[in-house]
């Protein structure tokens, strides 16, 4: 039988219908991630990244004030997207017209080998040469592609390089002492191959602001540059390593508590499909073991003690007799 509603039921139904109650709520969008790749994890964690965003803003502040002075022009930059990538996805967006500035980074007076790439897309350097040779600075829309560099514009770009480069070794300063040099301007970079393809690299992208339109600046920083950075660091910096021991004491605390699986090993053999189907209580099946041999206890699939099987208060239990480290002990 149906179920009757009471008045009271139906008068908050017809009040919730006559308030919008039956409104159908809008859908949020669905929120994109970027996908991980498992088989190549990576290098530097959220916090690495976190103190990259930070020296970077504040090289944007001060590349911000050295370019006003250069260009006689109010803009703004600021830091885009740091993301960890493989350098084959930073050359194989490069053609054959665009420049590279290449740095050298000096930790306490020893050079890195990779250098650090600095690329500006061709509107923007044309619009800063353009405005440091007393022109309004406007952006070319439709460049192109196959546009190269005359030898003046190159000598400028490079006079440019050399002036915004070396700012970047200030940026550290919070962290760690390290110079950042000019080395070379690279012409048709799609022609050398500065890292290895497959090598770690963190590129940061910068967008500057101008009067006249929107430009890009991209910094390509090597993998092995930057771990030998964050290693000097955490050597300067003794607080923040006591910190690291104590939270992974904190750690082990909570491992301590988990639950493990334990297998008892008594033996294993090979019965044909025959025998088990005719298999009945009160049989015995023959281990090929003596039955005082031992007992392998073993965690994870690993042998990991050895012991005698044996009764504890009216329950089978293992004795363990040793503990087997090594591995050629754990594969018998």
């Amino acid at each position: 039988m149906s179920e009757v509603l009471s008045q009271s039921q139906i008068d908050a139904l017809l009040n919730a219908f006559q308030s919008g109650g039956n409104e159908e709520k809008p859908v949020e969008p669905e929120k994109k991630y970027r996908k991980y790749d498992f088989s190549r994890p990576r290098k530097f964690t959220k916090d690495r990244i976190k103190m990259l965003n930070g020296v970077f803003e504040n090289y944007t502040r001060v590349l911000n004030n050295r370019l006003n002075a250069l260009l006689r022009i109010n803009c703004e930059i600021e830091v885009e997207s740091i993301e960890e990538q493989r350098y084959f996805e930073f050359s194989n967006a490069l053609s054959e017209s665009d420049v590279l500035a290449l740095g050298t980074v000096s930790i306490k007076d020893k050079e890195e080998e990779d250098p650090v790439m600095f690329y500006l897309s061709n509107t923007t350097v044309l619009s800063m040469i353009d405005r440091m040779m007393g022109g309004e600075g406007g952006m070319e829309t439709e460049l192109p592609s196959d546009y190269m560099y005359t030898d003046l514009e190159l000598e400028i770009y490079e006079s440019l390089a050399q002036d915004v480069i070396p700012l970047l070794g200030g940026s550290w300063e919070n962290y760690i002492s390290l110079q950042v040099d000019y080395s070379r301007t690279e012409v048709n970079p799609t022609l050398v191959q500065l890292l290895g393809l497959d090598e770690i690299v963190v590129i940061v992208d910068l967008k500057i602001q101008m009067a006249g339109g929107e430009g890009r600046m991209s910094i390509c920083l090597p993998g092995s540059m930057l771990i030998n950075i964050f290693a000097e660091i955490s050597l300067e910096n003794p607080a923040k390593k006591t910190s690291g021991e104590d939270n992974s004491e904190e750690i082990f605390d909570k491992l301590r508590d988990s639950s493990l699986e334990i297998v008892a090993q008594l033996g294993d053999t090979q019965l044909s499909l025959s025998d088990v189907f005719h298999l009945s209580v009160g049989d015995v099946v023959d281990l090929g073991r003596p039955k005082d041999s031992p007992i392998y206890l073993e965690i994870g699939g690993y042998q990991w003690f050895a012991g005698r099987i044996g009764t504890h208060k009216k329950n089978m239990a293992v004795k363990i007799d040793e503990v087997c480290y090594q591995a050629e002990q754990r594969s018998e």
